[in-house]
């Protein structure tokens, strides 16, 4: 019971000191939401007229006053209105967010099998082709730059082969409804994912790898193969269901760091989830979004952490009992 109580006054506290940073850092970025809310003829209002605009978006306040506003307002489930649209900031939040789980969503998941699978073979055969190959291209595209491997797959297969769309995630005034919209959505998102699928892969690849490597020296293992069970049950049945465990902790914090992580894939393509938003929200420092998007990659982050630590004993009961 101590322990569960001090993992939940962890978190609350990570959350305060996230949600702290959340409201400073737009505050201290260099320039001004006032360009953005009166026109770039700023410069000509008279002192009057800017300081009832400071007014009316409580700029005028001390940052004090300013931070425990904001922390009332989480409270209250108020998030606020954005300076660019004047949408409520949990209406334009929520329109978009199905779009970044969408696109997370099939990321994670195709990463997660791609990495799991050829993680676990190289490491079976450990010194081969399989796995010299497969090491040194996830070493070589984990250092490649997210942005320029959007821009390349943009080149090639949207720009030069014309197979895939190069911005957006539905075709305007397309398809409405149906296995055509479907269609339409899917090609949107393949390039995209296959960004985002790429730079996620290699992580989830290496810690398999190295996973399988120390279960394949346990002991089980080497009875196992001494009392003559057949290579693909040991493979499966013994080596890895207990390497999953270090990935399956990896998938869900990569569940929370995605949802922030996607704002480069999404801007590239110019894809209608948080990350755009928050992107465009950046340069027009319009303080409420930016603090509705940085509360939900906040909340994300920590819920995934949160999962992680509740499954994870249900995966592996030897850590159950230790903390027991």
């Amino acid at each position: 019971m101590r322990g569960a109580l001090g993992k939940v006054g962890q978190y609350l506290l990570v959350l305060w000191v996230a949600l702290s940073v959340n409201f400073l850092l737009p505050r201290v970025m260099p320039g001004s939401p006032l360009p953005y809310l009166v026109g770039e003829d700023v410069g000509s209002l008279g002192p009057e007229r800017l300081a009832e605009v400071r007014a009316r978006y409580g700029l005028d306040e001390s940052l004090g006053r300013q931070y425990l506003r904001y922390l009332s307002d989480l409270a209250r489930g108020e998030w606020g209105v954005s300076y660019q649209s004047g949408t409520p900031v949990t209406e334009a939040l929520l329109e978009r967010l199905p779009w970044t789980l969408l696109l997370v969503g099939t990321s994670l998941l195709a990463a997660t099998l791609f990495g799991v699978v050829v993680g676990a073979l190289a490491a079976w055969r450990r010194g081969g082709r399989l796995d010299g190959v497969t090491l040194t291209s996830a070493i070589v595209v984990d250092a490649l730059p997210t942005f320029w491997l959007g821009m390349l797959l943009i080149a090639v297969f949207a720009v030069q082969l014309g197979w895939f769309p190069t911005f957006g995630a539905t075709t305007p005034a397309g398809p409405t409804g149906g296995l055509a919209y479907l269609s339409d959505v899917a090609r949107h998102l393949a390039l995209p994912a296959l960004t985002l699928t790429a730079t996620t892969l290699s992580g989830t690849f290496l810690v398999m790898r190295y996973a399988m490597l120390d279960v394949l020296g346990e002991d089980y293992v080497r009875s196992a193969r001494a009392k003559g069970v057949p290579e693909r049950r040991v493979l499966f049945g013994h080596a890895v269901r207990n390497a999953l465990l270090p990935v399956s902790t990896m998938v869900f914090l990569h569940l929370g760091v995605l949802v922030g992580g996607a704002t480069v894939v999404e801007t590239v393509f110019a894809y209608p989830g948080v990350g755009t938003l928050l992107y465009h929200a950046v340069l027009a420092r319009d303080y409420p979004m930016l603090q509705g998007a940085f509360f939900l990659l906040t909340v994300s982050v920590v819920a995934a952490n949160v999962l992680a630590d509740a499954v994870y004993p249900l995966l592996d009961p030897r850590v159950g009992r230790r903390a027991a």
